[in-house]
């Protein structure tokens, strides 16, 4: 069963910054797209950003500029770096990544930014 750990959630002021890391814990043939969601409270959940195998990536108007994904394709880790961080941008933070079996999904972490 492939997993997915999430880390790097917490508690940050506004205008701060964090990163957060999503590793696969069991080998997969191969891993396509990886990509991050975020649910805020009372929202619905929204794609903030995508990469594929090669690097391009995609984000969501809402935090164009402020976040940034990369992937380690050989530790099948994704990131994902958020800065100048607003209230808005409070929520859980969950990765997703696309295989040739299917999508698998972490657990989340939680991000809080106080004002």
């Amino acid at each position: 069963q492939v997993q997915l750990v999430e880390s790097g959630g917490g508690l940050v002021q506004a205008g701060g910054s964090l990163r957060l890391s999503c590793e696969v814990t069991k080998s997969v043939s191969r891993i396509d797209a990886m990509g991050w969601y975020r649910q805020a409270p009372e929202k619905e959940r929204e794609l903030v950003a995508t990469i594929t195998p090669g690097g391009s990536t995609d984000y969501a108007a809402s935090v164009q500029d402020r976040l940034v994904i990369s992937r380690d394709n050989a530790k099948n880790t994704v990131h994902l770096q958020l800065n100048s961080l607003k209230s808005d941008d409070t929520g859980v933070y969950s990765c997703i990544v696309r295989t040739l079996t299917g999508d698998y999904w972490g657990r989340g972490t939680q991000v809080t930014v106080s004002t």
